[in-house]
C-alpha cells in the first residue's frame, strides 16, 4: 500500500510548481539470472559545480527513477539518487564523463526468480561511463552498472546487479 502511494506522489515531486526537470532518461539492461531491467529516470542538475577552473570538473544531478525487473516474476522499484559526474571542462559537442552515486530504493516485492532480497528498502549503488552529444549536449548515451542491496539489514541479501544501456535527453 505504501509503495502505491509513493508511486502516485513521484510525478508531483517533479511538477512545474515544485521542481523543474532538466533531463529524462530511459534504459534497458540485463541483471543476474536472466532478469530483464527497464528504467525511466527524471534528472535535476545540481546547482553547484566543483573544479570548474581545472581541466576536469565535478558536477552532478538528482535522479528519481521507476525501475521494472522481470523474469517469471516482476518487481517495480522507486529510487532516488544523487549522482556525481567527472567530465572535462571544455566546450565541445561531445563530452565524455564518468558517473557514480549511492541512493535509496523501495521495491515492490522481496523475491524475483531465485533471488531473495529480504527487505523492500534497498540501496542503489551505481558507476557508469557516458557521452553527452550534440548541440547544447542535449543527448546522453551511457552504460551503467547498478547494484541494489539492503546492506545486510536482513539476510538473505542476494541483491541485484544490472548492466544498463541508457539514453537521455536534456530539455534546456
Amino acid at each position: 500500500m505504501l509503495f502505491k502511494k509513493l508511486l502516485c506522489v513521484l510525478p508531483l515531486l517533479f511538477s512545474q510548481g515544485v521542481m523543474a526537470v532538466d533531463r529524462i532518461s530511459v534504459g534497458v539492461g540485463d541483471a543476474n539470472d536472466d532478469i530483464e531491467a527497464f528504467r525511466i529516470g527524471l534528472q535535476k542538475d545540481f546547482s553547484r559545480q566543483w573544479w570548474h577552473d581545472r581541466a576536469w570538473g565535478i558536477s552532478g544531478y538528482w535522479e528519481a527513477s521507476v525501475n521494472h525487473w522481470t523474469d517469471d516474476d516482476s518487481i517495480t522499484a522507486l529510487a532516488l539518487s544523487p549522482v556525481f559526474i567527472l567530465s572535462p571542462n571544455r566546450h565541445s559537442n561531445i563530452k565524455p564523463y564518468i558517473e557514480a552515486g549511492v541512493g535509496v530504493a523501495l521495491i515492490s516485492d522481496t523475491q524475483i526468480g531465485r533471488r531473495q532480497l529480504s527487505t523492500t528498502f534497498h540501496f542503489e549503488d551505481r558507476i557508469g561511463v557516458g557521452l553527452r552529444l550534440g548541440e547544447q549536449l542535449r543527448h546522453d548515451v551511457n552504460l551503467r552498472f547498478i547494484h541494489y542491496s539492503n546492506a545486510d539489514i536482513k539476510k538473505p541479501n542476494d541483491g541485484i546487479d544490472i548492466f544498463l544501456l541508457s539514453y537521455g535527453y536534456a530539455f534546456q
